[in-house]
């Protein structure tokens, strides 16, 4: 394994993958990673559904108006679900299992990429969220956060360029508009 900070800088965002199925030892994997991740008052009011069936993964395909067509080539495709009666903050407990699955599936060598449901909608103006539930027997009471999709990487992507940092976001004991620290700096 190597360091954290290598570990970000390489994950990218892949969205085209190779044929090649994952073995059951690296759903595994992800799954304890997702498993794994904090979650407010040890709540874990997120859950997992698992799709690996290509008809399936071609109808998630179409989930949004744009920006899920990669899930058709997902050798794996996780959907991120949480129950808001379980959790206030089921959102940002969901994102972070999401983020791990993410990691996870670069410690492994392989590519993901996380497909935005909440508050999204299908090219036929329907919430994405309830065309996932349908295609899934989601019951009701689960909200649907995220899909990851998960497979061999079929295309390069270069590691994070620190150059491209944003340190003008950074701020220091008060929060400062660039405007501001520029009349203060003559």
């Amino acid at each position: 394994m190597e360091s954290f900070a290598e570990l970000i800088k390489k994950r990218r965002s892949i969205r085209k993958f190779t044929n090649q199925l994952l073995s059951p030892e690296q759903v595994e994997s992800l799954l304890k990673a997702a498993l794994m991740a904090p979650s407010s008052k040890r709540s874990n009011a997120w859950q997992f559904v698992l799709v690996e069936n290509k008809e399936m993964l071609q109808k998630l395909a179409s989930c949004k108006k744009n920006g899920s067509s990669f899930l058709e080539t997902a050798a794996l495709a996780i959907v991120v679900l949480a129950n808001p009666m379980e959790s206030d903050v089921w959102v940002e407990d969901a994102s972070v299992a999401s983020i791990y699955i993410q990691l996870q599936a670069e410690d492994l060598g392989l590519g993901s990429c996380w497909c935005q449901i909440r508050n999204r909608e299908t090219a036929g103006e329907t919430d994405s969220a309830q065309y996932v539930r349908d295609l899934l027997d989601i019951p009701y009471q689960m909200e649907v956060l995220s899909i990851i999709g998960v497979g061999y990487k079929d295309q390069d992507r270069k590691p994070f360029d620190e150059t491209h940092l944003q340190w003008e976001k950074i701020h220091i004991d008060k929060f400062v508009f660039p405007s501001e620290s520029e009349s203060s700096e003559s």
